[in-house]
């Protein structure tokens, strides 16, 4: 086939050797396969930003940094320079997650290089050495549906335990390779530290997967996996192979109200004594 512009520095570069094919396009880039030496990859090529139908969300980007504060006032002002280094942070958000989540045993591609705005990756194929499908695309029944929803539950605890949220997870952007679910697309991905928003965006994560699985085992709907990961996050015990339930304790023990009454009295009397030794 023709060689996409985009990919034309890698070839020169001697990066890329051959362009076989189209293999799909989204909303944040088109991918194709290619083969690089003996082995077959796939390159990411991302889309110019108005071309995107994913918009960059403040929420997002929140907690991300950049590399100067140049760099972070030009973004804040929307100058052109700052719009080229707003993709730039855009895309290598993704590639730095992918190595971060390849390292911590994440089921991810693995990455080779970012060159260009094309980020270089591990094909993943099916048990017949094929393109592997969409989560989406394959069929479901109960069995499958309990396996993959305990396996990719353990992954998004993985990635929590590496600092990192997907943000967009979802039966769309996993693919089901020869050994099982791999989770791709993480641009979008968001610092759990870091981000105000990090708890509602895990929530939406994992109840995404409750939703898509509960519909092929039905069991799946009383579970509250999300809530609980969280609380043992925030708590500092959550580990990579730390047995779940799916359930929530709820803490019934009765409110000692005189002791909060105290605390509201003792409150108001610092306050009292704070303003009577001001000066006037």
């Amino acid at each position: 086939m023709k060689i996409p512009k985009r990919l034309l520095p890698l070839v020169e570069e001697g990066l890329v050797d051959e362009v076989i094919g189209q293999l799909m396009s989204g909303k944040e880039a088109t991918v194709y396969i290619v083969r690089c030496g003996a082995h077959i990859r796939c390159a990411k090529v991302y889309k110019d930003a108005k071309q995107r139908s994913f918009r960059k969300s403040a929420n997002y980007q929140e907690g991300r940094r950049v590399k100067n504060s140049r760099q972070a006032r030009a973004m804040e002002k929307g100058s052109r320079y700052g719009r080229k280094m707003e993709e730039e942070a855009w895309q290598s958000a993704e590639v730095d997650a992918l190595y971060r989540l390849s390292a911590a045993g994440v089921r991810v591609p693995r990455p080779h290089l970012c060159f260009a705005g094309v980020l270089l990756m591990d094909l993943i194929v099916d048990a017949d050495g094929q393109a592997a499908p969409r989560l989406n695309d394959i069929e479901v029944d109960e069995a499958l549906a309990l396996e993959y929803h305990a396996l990719l539950v353990n992954q998004a605890v993985r990635m929590l335990c590496a600092g990192i949220i997907h943000g967009d997870l979802s039966e769309y952007n996993i693919l089901v390779g020869a050994d099982g679910p791999v989770i791709i697309d993480v641009p979008q991905a968001i610092d759990a530290a870091g981000n105000s928003n990090a708890a509602e965006m895990f929530a939406r994560d994992v109840t995404n997967l409750r939703t898509y699985f509960g519909a092929f085992a039905p069991a799946l709907g009383d579970t509250q996996y999300a809530k609980e990961i969280w609380a043992k996050y925030e708590s500092g015990v959550l580990t990579p192979d730390l047995p779940l339930t799916g359930q929530v304790v709820l803490d019934e023990t009765p409110a000692d109200v005189d002791a909060v009454l105290l605390q509201v009295e003792l409150a108001i009397r610092e306050n009292e004594i704070r303003r009577m030794c001001q000066p006037d």
